[in-house]
């Protein structure tokens, strides 16, 4: 069995790989090296419709199934020693995972060369990115809250899997002609255990950073997802991003605008994240969350604070954000089939990308 972690090339420049069994080099059949993978070329490429985090993203059709699928490019410029241990991550999370809320992949595809890597997934007709920034009207509040319980279940399901997305933004949720909202975007997802293990704390996009990535922590649990839920919720309802940071210290001052400035006393273990060593927080007392949504619900607020607690520990599961009585009281959750939605073409979203550029987020996926 031979492995693409590593890989040489002879002097008669055919490639060599080596055994992951026996750690020695041997030489590949070309007609060996897709394995057991189909070719792309079985794939008619309609068009591409934008970038992941790690990848290319084209709308294509299956020329054996007829289906319309997404191909989404893995990115293997850079790459000297086979497959990105992100990209193996990433496909090895998403094969196992089955749930109507998160994007599916079904098989990985392989080009004429060693680096054209392909992830076949399922093909959604656009993101919310592109409908926050293309619709005539926003979303009613119905809508939002359809949509927030089909991200509320993905993220339980995800969570009670051990997996931890670390990316979650309007970008990275795709919408189905049928009002389906799916989670993509998974080069960044982690499986996580007990005890937990010490992680980069940059990661997450930072309009959805959660304050203690934001100061430093290595330490991830779900909560970190789940802050990024509630910057998702925020953003339907205001009809713009709740907290857009120009850099790490502003979306901290932002952050203490809307929400006060943390304690000790509301969030043990504050005063020890490395952040603190080098930055002295505004004093701010008050929680502005009713002033930024004079008209929400009394319900609605208290789940808002509850998704943006401070304290990781204390912050809202996704089990508790179903359970809120936010989405059981008027106006209801409307049903997905009943969303707006763009089947014919997939609109673009160049001037967001172009906040996230420049702001050094990462590229929005498909």
């Amino acid at each position: 069995m031979a492995s693409s972690f590593s890989s040489q090339t002879s002097s008669e420049d055919t490639p060599r790989f080596m055994s992951i069994l026996s750690g020695e080099w041997m030489d590949l059949p070309v007609d060996s090296r897709h394995g057991k993978c189909r070719s792309v070329s079985d794939f008619e490429k309609l068009s591409r419709v934008g970038e992941g985090t790690y990848g290319i993203v084209y709308r294509a059709r299956d020329r054996r199934t007829n289906y319309i699928v997404a191909l989404k490019k893995m990115r293997m410029e850079k790459e000297k020693n086979g497959i990105p241990i992100s990209g193996l991550r990433e496909i090895n999370i998403l094969l196992n995972l089955r749930h109507t809320n998160i994007v599916e992949m079904s098989e990985v595809v392989v080009g004429r060369s060693l680096e054209s890597i392909f992830l076949v997934m399922e093909y959604c007709e656009q993101d919310l990115a592109s409908l926050l920034d293309n619709m005539s009207a926003p979303f009613t509040e119905a809508q939002v809250k359809c949509i927030m319980i089909q991200l509320l279940k993905a993220l339980r399901y995800l969570h009670e899997n051990f997996i931890l997305h670390r990316d979650l933004k309007v970008s990275n949720l795709l919408m189905t002609d049928k009002g389906c909202v799916k989670i993509a975007d998974f080069g960044l997802a982690r499986k996580y255990a007990f005890p937990e293990q010490p992680m980069t704390p940059r990661v997450v996009t930072l309009w959805y950073r959660a304050p203690e990535l934001l100061l430093g922590s290595k330490t991830q649990t779900t909560a970190l997802d789940m802050w990024s839920a509630g910057c998702i919720f925020g953003e339907l309802l205001a009809h713009k991003p709740l907290l857009p940071g120009r850099s790490e210290i502003h979306q901290l001052e932002m952050t203490i605008e809307l929400f006060g400035t943390p304690s000790e006393a509301i969030w043990p273990g504050f005063n020890d994240l490395p952040g603190m060593k080098d930055i002295t927080l505004k004093k701010q007392p008050y929680n502005n969350v009713r002033h930024t949504f004079p008209w929400l619900t009394d319900a609605g607020i208290r789940l808002l604070n509850y998704l943006f607690m401070y304290d990781p520990e204390k912050r809202a599961s996704a089990e508790d954000a179903l359970d809120s009585s936010y989405f059981k009281e008027q106006p209801y959750p409307c049903e997905p089939e009943f969303m707006p939605s763009f089947p014919h073409h997939r609109l673009k979203t160049q001037r967001r990308d172009k906040k996230e550029h420049d702001f050094g987020r990462k590229i929005r996926s498909c």
